[in-house]
């Protein structure tokens, strides 16, 4: 390198060409096809090893382009059925999903403050006092969101007091309080009339009780049914003796005695439930939902 520096700076001005950027023949070499195993010989490659076809690059900038890229999604959102739209009608307040969740968690909290309210009472004693409310978280289900709701509704409650307190307690809440909080619930649901709906919770009443006194027998080894019928036939036979009457009451007699009291003790209970319920719901504003006899409809 130094003696070919030296060489030029020898040579007179006039033999060196006159050399300008411009008349710089710019040449790049071949390329074989060993190199990256691709032919660029040819006017395709030879600026890059990778073809670029520019005649179908369109720029996603244009005006044209971005509208025509937003009109393809939104086509494409609805063609898919709206899945995204139709998940936030879903959620909406009138939306299907939105009514089965808060169904659910009506259904679920009636049952906890239910059952909670039973454990509670049978705990402190003080049963007889609020036994009478109960079967009023049953009815609200039933009146609310269907007949369906108030059986899910008492079913979750026997479930929580079956892990709570055991089966006695959730096998005598269902003959005396759950069955006919769902019985009542789904006549006032059907807006079925108060003498058809006392009439028929009282019977259900009747047998819940009579099913309740079978149990505690079974639990107890004694026959309570029968306990009561010697007692009650005692009594009889003592009142009529201080009344001059010398004849004994038979057994079949003593039976329709007793199932006439019981008819009765759970008829005046079911009335006055009745009544209580349909105050108490009338003050909450589910008066629209209740069929109300016209004596009591003027007292509220």
């Amino acid at each position: 390198m130094p003696l070919l520096n030296l060489r030029l700076l020898c040579l007179p001005p006039t033999s060196l060409p006159q050399f300008s950027p411009r008349s710089i023949p710019f040449f790049l070499p071949e390329l074989s096809r060993n190199s990256l195993g691709l032919n660029c010989s040819s006017s395709s490659s030879s600026l890059s090893l990778f073809p670029i076809s520019l005649s179908k690059f369109q720029p996603r900038v244009s005006i044209s382009g971005a509208g025509k890229h937003a009109y393809k999604e939104e086509e494409e959102e609805v063609g898919d059925g709206g899945g995204i739209l139709m998940e936030y009608e879903d959620l909406g307040v009138e939306g299907e999903v939105f009514r089965k969740t808060l169904r659910l968690v009506e259904c679920a909290m009636l049952a906890s403050v239910s059952g909670l309210a039973y454990v509670l009472s049978n705990s402190l004693a003080i049963e007889n006092y609020f036994g009478c409310f109960f079967s009023l978280p049953i009815v609200i289900s039933s009146i609310r969101w269907g007949i369906a709701a108030g059986r899910k509704t008492m079913l979750a409650t026997a479930m929580l007091l079956l892990t709570l307190s055991g089966p006695v307690k959730a096998s005598t809440y269902l003959l005396m309080h759950g069955v006919v909080g769902l019985a009542m619930g789904s006549l006032w649901r059907l807006r079925i009339n108060w003498g058809v709906s006392i009439v028929l919770c009282t019977v259900i009443r009747a047998m819940g009780a009579t099913g309740y006194i079978l149990l505690s027998s079974f639990l107890m080894r004694e026959n309570i049914l029968d306990l009561i019928t010697i007692n009650l036939h005692a009594s009889l036979t003592y009142i009529l003796m201080d009344m001059g009457v010398n004849t004994i009451p038979s057994i079949d007699a003593i039976y329709a005695i007793f199932g006439s009291l019981l008819l009765l003790n759970c008829g005046f209970f079911v009335f006055l439930l009745h009544v209580l319920y349909a105050v108490f719901l009338t003050k909450l504003g589910m008066r629209a939902s209740l069929t109300l006899p016209r004596w009591l409809e003027k007292a509220t």
